[in-house]
């Protein structure tokens, strides 16, 4: 039993820690909004749904969430989107926890492209109250589909400097959703089973808070024709104006140069040669304070080779093609895995309408990282066996179909192997003379 006098210290001290957390973060904290996707549709069961639901309450409520500092908003993926909170409505991470604890499941269609429309127009969108000049971070926690188109609607908002995190628990296109997230995709994409999302909440965490506080000139959303560059804001409208400039290794391309107001915290070069070097440059120029420049040297990358020989697809990477012939599109339609044992499983899949494809890669790695395992598999099977596993193991496996030119088109789903072999009871002794 404690002390009359300890007693009364930690009360004191909860109390202290509670009206901290009523006053808000710091001022040093840093500045942005924060949108969380959640998939509320009918193919998310309740148990997932409850499981996600208390995921992301536990994401927030260590954030520096408040006036001044972050702010956050809840969207709904189903038949229509579903706008739970908005930016301005919470002051703090206990509030917004709250509120999503209580959030109640939609149900209906996954249109996740009509959410990321509506995030875009009524959320990320300075007409309607959006903040300018503070980083903007989506975080979407999906079971891996979608109903209607997720590439398009995504990109505009990337194009608005939105930093892209998502969560698969452990379905879904792999292909698709990298290309969805920011890049690296190694940094900004997790699968993880749903039951063991609180094992990803503080690295998650930390990177949210990356994103919103950038300290320097960063890069991303890299591709063979251009990239998007942002900086913390350095300016203001009044003190002064940045020149941007962007100097290419190839000497008989002549360099660019880009002024930009004051408030600006962003720009997008395009047109750009793919597989080339580019050194950028940032020149504050400010009428009251003597401001460093900073360099960054960026790489696009390679540009897909048109009508590449049908027998080189397994040399390439898997991104997905867009513009894909109708008879084309379709990769594998369904994963199933069976014959599961400690140290093998067997992996089957549905081809997908239209052409045939003209051969598949399986590749398989664990969940938490280590080695991926690649085999081949020729035209006219739809099935393997992987063996060399390792027992009790959560692994993600994906199924790439490749077609002619070399467009390739994949599906990713989850497998688990047995914790152990089973132990084989002894046969018993024969009896003597038998």
């Amino acid at each position: 039993m404690l002390p009359w006098t300890a007693l009364g210290l930690a009360l004191g001290l909860r109390l202290a820690l509670a009206r901290g957390a009523e006053r808000g973060p710091p001022a040093s904290a840093p500045q942005g909004d924060l949108l969380l996707l959640l998939d509320s549709s009918a193919s998310v069961s309740h148990y997932e749904f409850f499981r996600v639901r208390e995921f992301l309450g536990q994401l927030v409520a260590l954030l520096p969430l408040g006036p001044g500092a972050l702010r956050a908003s809840l969207v709904h993926v189903g038949s229509q989107p579903y706008a739970e909170f908005p930016f301005d409505q919470h002051s703090s991470g206990r509030a917004v926890q709250g509120a999503i604890r209580a959030a109640a499941q939609r149900m209906g269609d996954t249109n996740t492209g009509l959410a990321l429309a509506y995030a875009k127009e009524h959320l990320f969108s300075a007409a309607v109250g959006a903040r300018p000049g503070v980083p903007k971070v989506l975080v979407w926690v999906t079971d891996g589909g979608s109903s209607d188109p997720v590439g398009p609607p995504m990109q505009e908002l990337k194009d608005l400097g939105v930093t892209v995190f998502i969560v698969s628990t452990g379905r879904g296109n792999l292909l698709e959703l990298s290309a969805a997230a920011s890049s690296p995709a190694e940094k900004h994409l997790h699968f993880v089973d749903v039951d063991d999302l609180h094992i990803i909440a503080p690295e998650l965490r930390g990177s949210i808070l990356g994103a919103m506080r950038p300290q320097q000139l960063h890069v991303s959303e890299v591709t063979s024709s251009g990239f998007r560059l942002a900086w913390p804001p350095l300016l203001t409208t009044d003190s002064g104006y940045y020149v941007l400039e962007l100097v290419p290794s190839a000497k008989q391309d002549a360099p660019r140069r880009q002024q930009l107001p004051g408030n600006a915290t962003g720009w997008t070069w395009a047109g750009l040669a793919p597989d080339s070097d580019y050194d950028v440059a940032l020149w504050p120029e400010s009428n009251v304070h003597l401001l460093r420049p900073q360099h960054l040297r960026v790489r696009t990358l390679p540009g897909e080779a048109a009508g590449a020989p049908a027998a080189e697809w397994g040399a390439r990477g898997g991104a997905p093609a867009a513009g894909l012939p109708p008879a084309e599109a379709a990769g594998p339609q369904r994963i199933v895995v069976s014959h599961a044992r400690p140290r093998s499983l067997r992996v089957s899949w549905a081809p997908g309408p239209g052409a045939a494809a003209l051969g598949y890669r399986v590749e398989l790695g664990p969940l938490r990282g280590g080695a991926v395992q690649r085999v081949q598999v020729p035209a006219g099977r739809n099935s393997t066996t992987l063996q060399g596993l390792a027992p009790g193991t959560a692994y993600l496996v994906t199924v790439t179909a490749a077609f002619r030119a070399g467009r390739e088109r994949a599906l990713s789903a989850k497998a688990c192997t047995p914790a152990g072999e089973r132990s084989r009871a002894p046969r018993p002794a024969p009896p003597p003379g038998g």
